[in-house]
């Protein structure tokens, strides 16, 4: 078999969807971009729901991408198993309403076993469909998968609420006796092992799922996407043909330099590991503008980190030295995502900083323990030890360890009914919404022309073209739609109020006002002017404060959200700190200063790359 680096498992799979005519996404960001409803971007798919829903359509409906990724709804496993990580990328090819079973599979299997591309023998893979899918199973044997490799489950089923979903097929690497002596019924009963190896996961998002509806009942979708996801990590482990994950190109530099640091031989222990996930998933995060806090995303970092300093205490490492293997997982990563070698000092001093700081807690609360031992009486409370732990970031596992080393108890029911108090109010604090929208299928199949002439026009005679029960679409409006973080315009049709307007998958705008028209009326579009220039004028405020915010912070800020209405506006960006307050009134003053210069405005339209190449900013 092949020996490959991970950067060249990378080149070969976007060289390879791209001879299939898909574009190449580049990676989003790992804190998502306009996305309330995602803490960390979790999969190839989530920057790509707009096009899965229909609410638009893309540029290609062929696109392959490498998204770099944060999942850690199961931080505790990472180190004890050889293939859970916080950070992971995953590989991914996807067709909107294109290409669906047929292609997906033989493409797959193109890649997989072709000497040009990977190149694993067949002997060496097992597939995976649900029961009914028999359309699956068809083109694997019809490829030349012998039927004993091809395993129903009905655990192949991608759903998660109302919405676009469907069966899948996996595709799972033998990496033989070794490993276990069982056979493929720890694939058939989804059993936990290290020999069967899942590598990559084909979703046929075929149906929308309904609340009440049985899954055989579920209609279908008016697009057949296919979404795809391969795990980088599991792939290079088996070209590099390493005992877990972490002996692979990916993580043995973070390894070698904490070997170096703690003089102890790296033998596969748990700590090793979580240090060399952890500090690259902190470094990545930080790199694309996350910050230590106390809550959300800000609080998942600053637990890893700890975590990570509290295992490396059985190394003896009883110093701050995070912040030491920054430059480590930019020397991996950057080669794949320049970016990240953009702020290095300023990461390598955010983390150096918050270390500091929780050695200090660690001792803190090191002291607070010795005081519950004078009233514990051989157990230490759930609220004590969450107390311990929220309050002065003392780990439940250093809790367990000193009341052991007493001969005391933890009460961790308490505890996790504490944390789960905790987790709940976090959650109220954001809006949480897994599932897309589902998609609309009068929307996506309407293609008739309408203009957007507000930009000149302001009020128009216009005729309907379309009528839905939401609202109508004219051949020429004058009303803005909602996009971009811009609220849409407001205004009468008929002298009845527009209440909003939204852009529907093939760009026209739908004027969402009460159901009192037909195709072929004529009627007469206007605007508010009064409130759209109050738009404009905190429209244009939003460009200014985002180049006083890189003035002063830094040149590593960027927009992340917005919000603009004519009564107010909201900016997102990234930052390694919350600014002071010096610098806020610093950025105020450079606003102000630039909308008293009252600016001639030029307005010129042209396409994203020849306004980046002007300097224009996103």
């Amino acid at each position: 078999m092949k020996k490959l680096t991970a950067q060249q498992v990378r080149e070969i799979w976007l060289k390879f969807f791209e001879s299939k005519k898909h574009s190449i996404i580049e990676s989003s960001p790992l804190v998502p971009v306009n996305d309330p409803t995602l803490l960390w971007i979790n999969a190839g798919v989530a920057p790509l729901k707009k096009y899965f829903d229909g609410s638009q359509i893309p540029p290609n409906k062929r696109m392959t991408n490498i998204q770099k990724c944060i999942r850690t709804n199961d931080i505790e496993n990472v180190g004890l198993t050889s293939r859970h990580h916080t950070f992971f990328e995953m590989l991914g090819n996807f067709s909107i309403g294109d290409y669906f079973k047929k292609e997906a599979i033989e493409w797959g299997l193109e890649i997989l076993t072709s000497p040009k591309y990977f190149g694993f023998d067949l002997n060496n893979l097992y597939f995976t469909y649900y029961p009914t899918d028999f359309e699956a199973k068809s083109h694997w044997l019809r490829l030349g998968v012998p039927e004993s490799r091809i395993i129903a489950s009905e655990e192949n089923f991608w759903e998660i609420g109302e919405g676009p979903c469907g069966p899948c097929t996996e595709v799972y690497f033998d990496r033989g006796e070794k490993f276990d002596h069982r056979g493929i019924e720890l694939i058939r009963d989804d059993i936990e092992n290290d020999r069967y190896i899942e590598i990559w996961n084909i979703v046929f998002s075929q149906y929308n799922s309904k609340p009440g509806l049985k899954r055989e009942e579920y209609p279908e979708l008016p697009n057949k996407n296919i979404d795809t996801g391969a795990g980088l990590e599991r792939i290079v482990s088996i070209f590099q043909d390493t005992k877990t994950n972490f002996e692979t190109d990916l993580f043995m530099p973070i390894i070698k330099h904490v070997e170096s640091l703690s003089r102890v031989p790296y033998s596969g222990q748990k700590e090793y590991k979580i240090i060399a996930d952890h500090s690259k998933t902190i470094t990545m995060a930080l790199s694309d503008g996350a910050v230590f806090s106390n809550e959300g995303r800000g609080y998942v970092l600053r637990r890893l980190l700890r975590r990570a300093l509290k295992h490396s205490r059985t190394l003896g490492l009883n110093e701050p030295f995070m912040h030491l293997l920054v430059d480590d997982v930019v020397k991996i990563m950057e080669i794949q995502y320049p970016s990240v070698k953009d702020n290095v000092l300023i990461v390598k001093k955010i983390i150096l900083i918050e270390e500091e700081k929780f050695l200090q807690t660690l001792t803190e609360g090191e002291r607070q323990f010795n005081l519950l031992l004078a009233k514990a009486d051989k157990v230490i409370s759930g609220k004590d030890a969450f107390k311990l732990f929220d309050t002065y970031g003392f780990p439940i596992e250093l809790t367990a360890e000193y009341a052991s080393e007493h001969n005391l108890k933890v009460d961790f029911d308490g505890f996790n009914e504490e944390l789960e108090l905790q987790k709940e109010r976090s959650r109220s604090s954001r809006l949480v919404e897994g599932s897309m929208h589902t998609q609309d299928e009068r929307f996506l199949r309407f293609e008739l022309e309408s203009k957007f002439v507000g930009y000149t026009e302001l009020k128009t005679n216009s005729k309907v073209i379309a009528v839905f029960d939401q609202g109508i679409v004219l051949d020429k409006t004058p009303f803005y739609a909602e996009s971009g973080g811009q609220v849409s315009d407001k205004g009468s049709i008929n002298g009845l109020e527009v209440l909003d307007v939204i852009k529907l998958p093939n760009g026209q705008h739908l004027h969402i006002i009460e159901p009192a028209f037909e195709v072929g009326e004529m009627v007469v579009a206007n605007i508010d002017q009064d409130n759209r220039n109050d738009i404009i004028k905190n429209h244009s405020a939003t460009h200014l404060l985002h180049k006083a915010l890189k003035d002063v912070l830094g040149k590593h800020v960027n927009q992340h959200g917005s919000r603009v209405s004519s009564e107010s506006l909201r900016f997102d960006f990234n930052n390694f700190t919350f600014p002071t307050t010096s610098e806020l009134l610093k950025m105020e003053k450079l606003v102000n200063e630039e909308i008293k210069e009252s600016h001639k405005v030029n307005v010129t339209q042209m396409n994203l790359d020849d306004a980046k190449a002007r300097g224009a900013q996103a």
